[in-house]
Formats: C-alpha cells, sequence, structure tokens
C-alpha cells in the first residue's frame, strides 16, 4: 500500500480512538471496543498529543472540542441541581440521592477526560480533586441530615453511600419504646 491511502486510514483510526477517549474511556476500554490492539491505542493517543502539541490549527480544533464537552459536562451538572432543587422541594429523597449521585459522577468524568488529554496540570489536577472531595462529603452530609428523621430512608442512602465512597456508612436506628 501506498503512504496515501496508510494515512487516511491510520487517521482515522487515531480519531476514533481519541473520540472514544474524550469520551471517559480508558486505553482498555478503547481497545476492546474498536478491536485494536491496546499498545495500538497507547501508540495512537500519544500520537495524537504529539501532533496536538505541536500543530496550532490542530490545537486549536482540540481546544474547542474540549471546551464544548467541558461546556456539556457544565449543562449536565446544572440540569442535575435543578433536579436536587425540585426533588428537595417535593420531598422526593429517592430523586435527589440519584441526582446528586449523579452529579458526583459526572463531575468525576469531566475531571477525567479533561486530565487524559493533558488539559490540566498536576497543580490544576489536585485542586480539581480536593474540590471534588470538599464536594463529595458536602454532598454526603447533605444526604445524611435530609434522610435523619426518616429510618428506610437513612438506610437506602446509608447502604448507597457505601457503594460510592467504599465506607461502610454507621446507621443509629432509634427505636420508640412505648409502655405496653
Amino acid at each position: 500500500m501506498t503512504m496515501e491511502i496508510d494515512l487516511p486510514q491510520h487517521m482515522d483510526r487515531m480519531n476514533n480512538v481519541v473520540e472514544k477517549l474524550l469520551q471517559g474511556n480508558n486505553p482498555t476500554q478503547i481497545a476492546t471496543i474498536t478491536g485494536l490492539q491496546r499498545k495500538e491505542v497507547v501508540e495512537l493517543i500519544d500520537e495524537w498529543k504529539n501532533i496536538v502539541h505541536n500543530d496550532n490549527a490542530v490545537r486549536d480544533r482540540a481546544k474547542e472540542a474540549i471546551s464544548g464537552a467541558d461546556q456539556h459536562y457544565a449543562m449536565l451538572i446544572k440540569e442535575a441541581w435543578k433536579t436536587v432543587d425540585e426533588a428537595d422541594q417535593s420531598g422526593q429523597l429517592a430523586i435527589k440521592s440519584g441526582a446528586l449521585k449523579l452529579i458526583a459522577d459526572i463531575e468525576t468524568k469531566r475531571i477525567a477526560m479533561l486530565q487524559s488529554v493533558g488539559v490540566l496540570e498536576n497543580n490544576e489536577l489536585a485542586t480539581q480533586v480536593a474540590e471534588a472531595e470538599r464536594k463529595q462529603e458536602v454532598l454526603v452530609k447533605i444526604l445524611k441530615e435530609v434522610t435523619s428523621t426518616c429510618p428506610k430512608c437513612k438506610m437506602e442512602v446509608a447502604k448507597r453511600l457505601s457503594q460510592i465512597t467504599g465506607i461502610v456508612e454507621a446507621v443509629v436506628i432509634e427505636e420508640n419504646v412505648s409502655g405496653i
């Protein structure tokens, strides 16, 4: 095959791999999805990063794509917060809990995307991680406070929180003892 035929195919493979990377997949997942070997996926990602860092036009397009994805994540987070507010007003704790978990998941994916394309420097990443952890602590506190008056809700939220945090949440169950 000539270089003219190989280059477009090579660029198509690279674009496909980078598209999957920007969707939050890691090289192993991308290899599974695309049928390429993991080693080739890593090489294509590295090559793409090198091209992006050395070509102004490609860098500008990549910045636009990353900016668009970042804005999309921001929109999703904004909508999820609206759901939290609506669920809070109508007393739908399960929906509120799900929306708060969704917000945490979106933030995690957003940070992973920015990190995977090399947008976040180490100090920025540390700040983002610290902020995400702070938000997670606030969300856990909110969930505990909101469910404190509902033993059934408290148990369900504690169970789900332990799935997210990896920490078994302590639940104090208060029983009314009547003088019967």
